[in-house]
């Protein structure tokens, strides 16, 4: 384990970013002394604990010598630890200087912010060389029964002071264990997020040249019939610049959705009637008269919370997806209740449902069962159902067509609770 022992490296970390190996690494220090203290607390640590462990101090530090020797070459008989080690015996010598040092600090304290963030410093730095967190871990516990086995072997003192001793050696032991796993788990963290990035920006991707690809073939061949055609009519060119003109507005349309999915405005969150709302959306959606709508409300329900405009935009797309399912005609059906102090707003249609292994999917962007279309819709009815602090779920029983359920909070003053 290159334990630390990268306390060479001692430069206080700022809050923000530093380039480390031509890598920029976010750092938020006041998070990481944060969780320390936290963890502090949570464990007991006082200011006795520190006086117990500094006065290990002179019982420890002369054995020293033979642990870190020992240390090291424990490392040298597993290759998957010392393959991080590429510098040969003159870095191990190193290292050894290094451990020694931390190992003092360690029990000398202050256990304030810059001892902190050496120490995540130094579980940042077996991230960086590639060292197994199974081998870090296993390195403090290998650390860990060394010092005790010490203490208990010199202990001059009382017995009870030895136990409070141990005590507070084994807090201090357990706060560099999280600290260490700590700096994993932000690597692993970014390292997923760095992966998710890469992958939305392959389906966006993916999804914009779908999109793109039709119409932009349309109007390539439109473009070149009226330059090369001979003896184009009026009424061919017209034909063409119509078709040119659509396909242009059917880029134009996958750009405005990709707009309005990247620069959702904040709702403005008010009492509205849920039933009032979804008569709107129905109004709105001039469904045919192939299609028989039923809506069902108590007439009692309180009004719900949220941005009722945001919400027609929710269930208009909601009732769009259900027209498009029963092209032979069906039934729409919207049922609103009060549940668990949420308003629920059901909307199930008759149509050919949604195979149960996509179902999961439906919500994705770009993900569209549709000849046309660029899926978006859904993934930008629940991005604004959660901005209004909501959630939208399907379902779809094997056999029926596709219910959705799309829960808002119940207004403050209605539900009898304190506004929020």
């Amino acid at each position: 384990m290159e334990v630390c022992l990268a306390l060479g490296a001692k430069r206080h970390l700022q809050s923000g970013s530093k380039l480390k190996n031509g890598k920029v690494i976010a750092v938020d220090t006041a998070s990481i002394v944060e969780r320390y203290k936290t963890l502090q607390r949570y464990i007991g640590w006082q200011d006795a604990d520190a006086q117990q462990v500094r006065a290990a101090q002179p019982v420890l530090l002369p054995h020293l010598e033979p642990v870190i020797a020992d240390f090291y070459a424990t490392i040298e008989q597993f290759p998957e630890a010392l393959k991080v080690i590429t510098g040969g015996p003159a870095q191990i010598e190193r290292l050894k200087r290094t451990l020694h040092a931390w190992v003092r600090e360690l029990l000398s304290g202050p256990y304030e912010q810059e001892y902190i963030l050496r120490r995540w410093k130094v579980g940042f730095r077996h991230v960086e060389i590639g060292l197994d967190q199974l081998y870090a871990d296993a390195a403090l516990s290998r650390m860990r029964g060394r010092l005790v086995g010490l203490l208990e072997e010199h202990w001059t003192d009382s017995q009870v002071e030895l136990r409070k001793t141990l005590t507070s050696l084994r807090k201090l032991l357990d706060l560099e264990f999280a600290i260490i796993t700590s700096a994993y788990q932000s690597e692993y963290l970014a390292k997923l997020q760095r992966s998710e990035r890469f992958a939305a920006l392959g389906q966006v991707t993916g999804g914009i040249a779908h999109e793109m690809r039709n119409p932009l073939n349309v109007i390539k061949t439109s473009v070149y019939y009226l330059q090369n055609a001979r003896q184009v009519t009026p009424e061919k060119s017209a034909e063409h610049l119509k078709r040119i003109g659509k396909q242009v507005e059917v880029a134009d349309n996958v750009i405005a959705a990709l707009s309005s999915f990247t620069k959702q405005p904040q709702p403005n969150t008010q009492m509205f009637s849920a039933a009032v709302c979804v008569g709107r959306a129905i109004e709105d959606a001039s469904l045919p008269q192939s299609i028989q709508v039923e809506l069902i409300s108590p007439p009692d329900l309180p009004p719900a919370q949220g941005d009722e405009d945001q919400i027609r935009i929710v269930l208009a797309n909601l009732i769009h997806n259900a027209r498009d399912a029963m092209s032979q005609g069906g039934k729409l059906t919207v049922t609103l209740s009060q549940v668990d102090g949420q308003i629920n707003f059901q909307v199930s249609d008759t149509g050919h449902g949604i195979p149960q292994e996509i179902l999961h999917q439906v919500m994705e962007p770009f993900f569209t069962t549709k000849a046309r279309g660029i899926g978006l819709g859904l993934a930008i009815s629940r991005s604004i159902v959660e901005r209004n602090r909501g959630l939208l779920t399907v379902s779809c029983p094997p056999g029926s067509g596709a219910t959705f359920q799309l829960r808002l909070p119940a207004a403050a003053e209605a539900s009898g609770n304190e506004k929020p």
